[in-house]
């Protein structure tokens, strides 16, 4: 009966994975999503989330499919790249 904890965990699984990409350190600044505004309509790659850290100066970033459920924790540091459900991305904040 214990592996109906694990249930919510294998949910995990069930659609593409997107890297979580960042350095894990601070040191690049706060985030600033105000100009990567070109990137929306983009599909969800590895190379854009790239390109967005670089642009945005985070160094933290948050794939958000819809429905997923996210922290409410703020990060200063952290991209938040929202996407719609064909995978491309529908806007950028900072948190």
């Amino acid at each position: 009966m214990k592996w109906i904890f694990a249930l919510p965990f294998l949910c995990l699984a069930c659609g593409p994975a997107l890297p979580a990409l960042g350095t894990g350190s601070d040191a690049e600044g706060p985030c600033n999503a105000e100009p990567l505004g070109d990137l929306i309509g983009r599909p969800a790659t590895a190379e854009t989330g790239t390109e967005a850290l670089r642009r945005s100066r985070s160094s933290r970033l948050r794939w958000i499919r819809p429905g997923d459920a996210v922290t409410m924790d703020f990060n200063a540091h952290r991209l938040n790249i929202r996407l719609d459900a064909s995978n491309r991305i529908e806007s950028f904040d900072c948190g």
